[in-house]
Parts: structure tokens; sequence; C-alpha cells
């Protein structure tokens, strides 16, 4: 089955989840890259607020809802900070103020202006929208730092609705590229550290940001080092990559 799409949200997802164990003796690992798509917004955006943010440990999500809607971190209700979730997610996609409205239950209007706050909060992350989408169209293509291109044949199109959908992608490509091209790094940092440290652990799963190990208990301590380690140092970036652990008897104890 497409392990990737197995839900984590839900109740039944998660005993969905219950039921993926380890081969017997061993425990289930989850390292999971935190945030790792806006900490690269805030890389190749330039955003020091961001980069400040995620430097410090902050809680981003909670941080862009204290910004953008000027409440008090201290008072921040739940809901203002889940708003603020959906935007920082958007933005990275392209979302238009349909899309944002249509995702949090509002109007077009209404959603409009917390894009247009938000901007105004981080304005480096607007500059960076639009200088990505003239780069797309002057070459005909967006490259990642990595040098992977992705070409968008539709980004001078004179269909709108094409053109429009290419500009999404030529915003959102870099961010999820980048944090694609990383764990892939991540992934062949630690195959050669598994083998050179003689370790019997093994990847079993790669899902999205996650990296799914099979450990032998005894080996718990120094495999999470070792991964974590491959993990967070896999790209220099201007923010740290934080990397999240788990250990279970099965896949929902781990994550």
């Amino acid at each position: 089955p497409n392990l990737q799409n197995i839900p984590v949200r839900t109740v039944e997802g998660r005993k969905i989840r219950a039921a993926f164990i380890p081969e017997d003796g061993y425990k289930l690992l989850s390292l999971d890259y935190s945030q790792i798509e806006l900490r690269v917004l805030a890389h190749v955006a330039k955003v020091s607020a961001l980069r400040k943010a995620f430097e410090q440990g902050q809680d981003i999500h909670a941080l862009t809802a204290s910004q953008v809607f000027d409440v008090p971190l201290g008072s921040l209700p739940h809901d203002l900070r889940r708003r603020a979730q959906e935007i920082n997610f958007g933005i990275i996609y392209g979302i238009s103020a349909f899309g944002l409205g249509k995702q949090l239950g509002i109007n077009r209007n209404l959603a409009a202006e917390y894009m247009a706050m938000y901007f105004a909060k981080y304005p480096g992350v607007k500059d960076y929208m639009e200088s990505i989408k003239q780069s797309a169209r002057d070459l005909g293509y967006i490259e990642t730092l990595f040098g992977r291109r992705l070409y968008l044949r539709d980004i001078n199109a004179g269909n709108g609705i094409r053109r429009q959908a290419a500009e999404r992608a030529a915003i959102n490509a870099p961010v999820q590229g980048i944090a694609a091209d990383i764990m892939k790094i991540a992934m062949i940092n630690m195959h050669q550290g598994l083998k050179i440290n003689k370790l019997d652990a093994k990847m079993t799963l790669q899902v999205h940001d996650e990296l799914i190990i099979e450990s032998p208990p005894g080996e718990t301590k120094e495999v999470v080092d070792l991964l974590k380690k491959s993990m967070s140092e896999a790209a220099r970036l201007k923010v740290p990559l934080e990397v999240d652990v788990g250990i279970g008897n099965n896949w929902d104890q781990a994550h």
C-alpha cells in the first residue's frame, strides 16, 4: 500500500498505524524533520524574523499569529495559532486568497487581509515569491540549492489559469525540492553511517519528512545519535535543521 498516505490526525488513522510493527526483537524509531519547509523558506527568502525565531527555538506558528494578528504571545488563542499555521504552509504552496479562505472557512476578502498582514510582517517572503516567479519566466525553470531543475512550460502561457498554476509551482517547487534533496542526502549519509559502524539497524520507510528505522534495543541510543547527526548536518542553512525522535513498539507509538 501507499504508506505515505496512512492517516495520522484521526483516531482511525492512528489505530491503523499501530498495526505496523517491527521485526521481533526490534524497536521502531521515527526521526522527523521539524518544519523543514518553513526552515527552507526562512533560508531562501532571507526573512530575518523567521530566521531569528528558528535560531531561538520559538514556536513559529505562534510567532506568526502574534505578528500577523498583533496579539501578545502570552495570551494567544489556540484558534489564531491554527490560522497562522494554515497561512504559513499555504504561503509555501503559493496559495490564493480564495484557497486560504476555503481552508480556514472564511470569506475571500478576510483571507486576503490575512495574507496582506503576513506579507507586511514578513516582506522578504513576498520579495522572494516575486523574484522566483520572474526568474522562472526568464529561464523557463526553477532550480534547487543543489542544482536540480523543474521546467515550467506554462510559466509564460497566455492562458491565465495555466500560467498561474505554473507560478504557484515556481514558488513551491524550490522549497519542497530543497527539502526533498536534504532528505535524500540525509538517507545516503545514514546508510553509510550504519554500514561503517556495523550496526544492525535498518532504514525501513521514508514518509515525507520522516524516516522509520528498525533497531535492536541495545543499539537505540547509538543509532539515534548517528541518525540525528546525519539529518541535522545534511545541509547548511541559515537556520538549524531540527530533528524530532520517537521510539515505540509500533508506528503509532514511535510517531
